[in-house]
């Protein structure tokens, strides 16, 4: 039997080494006890392979009917809670529009004893709408920290699924998330945080064919996404309907953001990046890497923007771009300028 349980745990640390997800590592120890216990039943008693692994098989019987129970009592406990904070969901009395719970004035006290917030900035951004593009590694700090300030609406559009390799750095989403979309996951998570915003999920590609329409419902838009053919298709719709634009990026150990907004007198995305870089001059996270906690830094900051904007407090990043040094721990800020020939927002 001991032999049995090394194998177990050998295949429980190896999966472990390559990065295989719990799952995956369950599924292998439940092969190895699927493999043992028909080696049990088929081979005749006193057989070596039997008296390595337990003699007989009413130990192994015993072993897989207590994991079974612990696994029906586990089920049937994660239903219960889920039936009871749905029960709890229901029963709660709706909010009174423009006016906030005592446990959201709890939640947002130190949101109200902000001189340059307040009481009418809390209720700004919680009659505000915000469009975060991506749920990966800028829009998982950023769509937290939304939610956790209290923007009433949250759209969330992303066509990815959550993967292993995610999560050194997409810190929304769990390794019992791995295979769900991005967007469901983020969901869950923002709802778990604060039951009192709404989270509008879209599971598909952002394309020009609903862009316009997107946008449209939303008050501020923030760009987490990783690719240049998303970011240029933002920041023509963002410009075309005069919406403020949040723009993040990084490379490892460098993030950057601005805030670009024409109809605000800053220059938009397309002023400041006339076209894409070529192949290779701009590699992607997997390609050249990125440290795990810069999204976090870069995302908070990008959601301190989108709180600006919706509460009109202090000076939003228009028309500059800040840019963090993660390596040598340095930030400097540069100025930006609108561009006369730009064919997204010039003339």
């Amino acid at each position: 039997m001991l032999l049995v349980l090394f194998l177990a745990a050998l295949l429980w640390g190896v999966g472990h080494l390559m990065g295989a997800p719990r799952q995956a590592r369950l599924y292998m120890i439940g092969l190895l006890y699927v493999a043992v216990l028909g080696l049990h039943l088929v081979l005749p008693y006193g057989h070596p392979i039997r008296m390595a692994t337990g003699e007989s098989a009413a130990l192994w019987l015993l072993l897989g009917g207590g994991a079974v129970l612990v696994l029906i009592y586990r089920f049937g406990l994660g239903k219960l809670r889920a039936r009871a904070r749905a029960k709890e969901a229901a029963e709660a009395p709706p909010p009174q529009p423009g006016r906030f719970s005592e446990a959201e004035l709890e939640r947002y006290a130190r949101h109200i004893v902000l001189r340059e917030l307040g009481g009418q900035g809390q209720k700004k951004l919680h009659q505000g709408r915000v469009l975060v593009i991506g749920a990966g590694g800028l829009g998982a700090p950023a769509l937290q920290y939304l939610a956790a300030a209290g923007v009433g609406t949250i759209g969330v559009i992303d066509d990815d699924t959550v993967e292993n390799a995610n999560l050194q750095r997409q810190v929304i989403h769990r390794d019992r998330d791995i295979g769900m979309p991005k967007v469901f996951s983020a969901q869950a998570a923002m709802r778990a945080q604060n039951p009192h915003v709404t989270v509008q999920p879209y599971h598909r590609r952002l394309t020009d064919d609903i862009a316009a329409d997107l946008f449209a419902d939303y008050d501020v838009i923030l760009d987490g996404t990783d690719n240049f053919d998303s970011r240029y298709l933002a920041n023509r719709t963002a410009a075309a309907l005069g919406k403020p634009l949040v723009s993040g990026a990084l490379s490892q150990w460098e993030g950057q953001l601005s805030v670009f907004d024409p109809a605000g007198g800053a220059p938009c995305y397309q002023c400041i990046f006339p076209q894409a870089p070529a192949d290779g001059l701009a590699p992607s996270c997997a390609e050249a890497g990125v440290l795990g906690p810069l999204p976090g830094v870069v995302g908070a900051m990008m959601a301190v923007e989108a709180v600006k904007l919706l509460s009109d407090a202090g000076q939003p990043l228009r028309g500059e771009m800040l840019i963090y040094d993660a390596l040598w721990g340095e930030t400097r800020k540069i100025a930006l300028r609108r561009r006369a020939d730009c064919p997204v927002c010039g003339g």
